[in-house]
Parts: structure tokens; sequence; C-alpha cells
């Protein structure tokens, strides 16, 4: 019996820990659960409720597109006389530098073939090779200026190229066209090639001959060729034509005075007979 006894014991000891340790595990597990809920509540909670909307960090500004400026003016033409200088002279590889990498970007002023083909004097065959470059150089600005940017740059004339030094052009602005003077040149800005910041590419109908290469004697520029004149009308003449004048002629009379002066003497000579005859 006692030996029974104790197995009992044993038996109901054992399943008292048991017990106790599933209760204890489910316990724990209750504990974690409510934990992990509660935490993930309070986290909603606080992202819908409590904290502030974040405001998007705005994109960067896209990159300016790369401007070939061999093919622009290859394209726009006709400037092949103006892009062979620039190529001959190696400007264009200043001019693609200055446009590409650069926050000031750049201006250039492209004449026309037509400018080079009527240019006689001076001639640009006797300019030596850097002469030449400068020259190219001169049709250039180190910065972008947009058409309305001329009506400004207007008031701070004498403007700096990127031929540098004495190298300077003058601009006015009239009436909303851009007018360049280089003292041998008188041109306007006749329309625009490209105008896409930092990029400027206008055409000018001129060839800008720079005083820093071709001097300071400007020969004069030819008058224009007059009009044809419209023909004077008539003069009339004057009330007063002077003092050694003579008055203007009497006009003859009329034939209706003519006849009545011939009825009045018929009318005295036959008022004279009768009275003859009374007598």
């Amino acid at each position: 019996m006692g030996f029974e006894s104790c197995r009992n014991l044993e038996s109901v000891h054992y399943i008292n820990i048991k017990f106790v340790k599933e209760k204890m595990e489910y316990t724990m597990i209750f504990m974690v659960s409510t934990t992990l809920v509660l935490l993930c509540s309070t986290s909603a909670y606080a992202q819908t409720v409590g904290s502030p909307a974040l405001t998007p960090t705005p994109a960067p500004a896209p990159a300016p597109d790369f401007v070939n400026l061999t093919d622009l003016l290859t394209v726009a033409g006709p400037f092949h006389t103006f892009l062979g200088y620039l190529q001959s002279t190696k400007v264009i590889e200043t001019f693609q530098n200055q446009a590409n990498n650069t926050k000031e970007g750049i201006t250039i002023f492209v004449p026309k073939d037509e400018a080079f083909s009527s240019l006689k004097k001076p001639s640009l065959s006797n300019l030596t090779g850097d002469q030449l470059k400068s020259l190219c150089l001169f049709h250039a600005l180190s910065h972008y200026y947009s058409l309305a940017d001329f009506k400004n740059l207007s008031q701070l004339s004498p403007v700096g190229t990127l031929a540098g030094g004495q190298y300077t052009l003058n601009f006015t602005d009239v009436s909303g066209t851009a007018h360049l003077s280089s003292g041998w040149t008188n041109t306007k800005v006749s329309s625009s090639i490209h105008s896409t910041d930092p990029v400027a590419v206008y055409q000018v109908d001129k060839v800008l001959l720079p005083e820093a290469i071709f001097g300071t004697d400007i020969p004069p520029t030819p008058a224009p060729a007059p009009s044809p004149g419209i023909a004077p009308a008539a003069d009339t003449p004057s009330e007063d034509s002077g003092s050694g004048s003579s008055s203007p002629a009497s006009s003859p009379p009329s034939s209706s005075y003519r006849i009545i002066s011939s009825g009045m003497s018929h009318l005295l000579l036959a008022i004279s007979g009768g009275l003859v005859l009374l007598l």
C-alpha cells in the first residue's frame, strides 16, 4: 500500500507540473501575441494620425540637351563659309566648349554666305591666321542672351566678345529689333536660328569687322541713291508780282455791253433828228 501510494503521489505531482508548464506556455504565447498586436496597432495609429505627411523631394532639373554646333550650322544654312572659317581656325571647338561646359552659355552671330561673297573691302584673304581666329571669336558673346535681353544689353554697350580686349560690339534696340555696330559694320539680327538656354544662334546680314584688326580709318558709308522725285506742280502767279511788274490788262467789254451801247447811240440820233425837224 505504501508503495502504491507513493507512485500515485508521483503521478499526481507529474501531472501538476506538466499542467503548470503548459499553462505557462499558453500564458507566454498570449502575452507575446497581445504585445505584438498592441505594438502594431500603436504603430499604425501613429502613422495615420500622429505623424505629418512627408513632402516628396522634387526631382532634379534635367540637364540641358547637348547642342552640336557643327550640325546646327550645317542644317540651318546657308552658313557654309562661316562654318568653314570656324573649323579651319578650330574656333568651333571653343564655341562648343563654351556652349556645353560652362554655366554662362554662348550667343553667336552667324553671317550668311551672301555676306561674305558681297564683302569687297576690306578683304579677308590678307588676314593672318591669328587675325582670322580673332575675327571668328568676334562673332560670339560669352553668355546666353535671348532676343528679349538685347533691350537691356543696349544699355551696357560696348559689350565684350569672346575675342577679348578691344574686340567689342555696340548694341541698340530699334522697335524691338537688335542692331549691332562694330565701327566697320552696321547690321541687325534678322532671324533666330536657335535660342534655348544655354545656346543662342542668330543670323546677321553682314560680316562683323572689328576695328582692332582693320583700324579706325573707316571709309564713309555711301549715301543711298535718291528715289525718283515727283515733278513739282506749275507755279501759280502771285497776286503781288513785285514793284516793277505791270498790272494785268483789263479784259475787253462783253458782247452784251456792246449791244446796249449801240442801242443808246441809235436812240440819241433819232431824238436829235426829230428835234431838227421840229425846228
